[in-house]
C-alpha cells in the first residue's frame, strides 16, 4: 500500500484518539485500532517506516502510540 496513504490514515486515527483526556488510554486506543482494523502487512509497513524514518510525517501521538505498544502491532491477531 502507498506509504503516504498509510501515514494519512494513521494520522486520522491519531486525531480521533488524541481528543481523549487520558493520554495512556488514547495511545492504547490508537494501537488497538491499528491492530484490529489494519491487515498485518499494513502494520508491518508502518513499523518499517517508523524504523527507517523515525516517524517523520506521523503525528507525535501516533509515534508515541506505536512506540509504547509496538508488541501489540507486531502480533498477527
Amino acid at each position: 500500500m502507498d506509504m503516504r496513504n498509510l501515514i494519512r490514515m494513521a494520522n486520522q486515527i491519531g486525531d480521533f484518539f488524541e481528543a481523549m483526556p487520558d493520554r495512556e488510554e488514547a495511545l492504547l486506543g490508537i494501537a488497538s485500532h491499528l491492530h484490529n482494523f489494519w491487515e498485518p502487512r499494513m502494520r508491518s509497513q508502518l513499523l518499517d517506516y517508523m524504523d527507517a524514518e523515525n516517524g517523520k510525517d506521523l503525528k507525535p501521538v501516533v509515534v508515541s502510540a506505536i512506540s509504547a505498544h509496538r508488541n501489540k502491532l507486531i502480533s498477527p491477531h
